[in-house]
C-alpha cells in the first residue's frame, strides 16, 4: 500500500471540510438576506451533507491504513455524491433553476451506495 494514496483521501476530505466552513459562513452571513428561507435551507442542507461525507472520505483514508485496502469505490461514491448532491444544492439555492434540484437525488443515491459498499467491506472482515 502506498502512503501517497492514503494522503490523497485525507487531503481531499480535509480540503472539502474547509470548503464546508467557507460555504457555511457564506450561507449564514452572506446569503441570509438574499435567499428565501426555502433556498437558504437547501443551501445549508448541501453544506451539512458535504461535511458528513467529507468526514467519510477522511474515514476512508484512515481505514485504508488499518485494513490495507483502497476503498476506491466508496471514495468515488462520496466524491460524486458531494458534487451531485451538495454542489447542486448550492447552485439551485442561488439560481433557482429547477434542473439542478432534479440532479440532487443522484448524489443522494451515490451517498447511500457508498455507505452500503463500506458496510459490506466490514461484513467481509467479520
Amino acid at each position: 500500500m502506498e502512503l501517497r494514496k492514503v494522503n490523497q483521501k485525507l487531503f481531499v476530505g480535509s480540503l472539502l471540510l474547509g470548503l464546508c466552513v467557507a460555504l457555511g459562513a457564506l450561507g449564514a452571513h452572506g446569503l441570509e438576506k438574499t435567499l428565501s428561507a426555502k433556498h437558504l435551507a437547501t443551501f445549508i442542507t448541501g453544506v451539512h451533507y458535504q461535511m458528513i461525507h467529507s468526514f467519510g472520505i477522511i474515514l476512508l483514508g484512515i481505514l485504508t491504513q488499518i485494513f490495507n485496502k483502497e476503498f476506491k469505490r466508496e471514495f468515488i461514491c462520496f466524491l460524486v455524491g458531494i458534487v451531485f448532491f451538495s454542489f447542486n444544492c448550492y447552485i439551485y439555492a442561488i439560481s433557482g433553476v429547477k434542473i439542478f434540484a432534479m440532479l440532487i437525488p443522484i448524489g443522494g443515491v451515490t451517498f447511500i451506495v457508498g455507505w452500503i459498499l463500506l458496510s459490506l467491506n466490514f461484513l467481509k472482515k467479520s
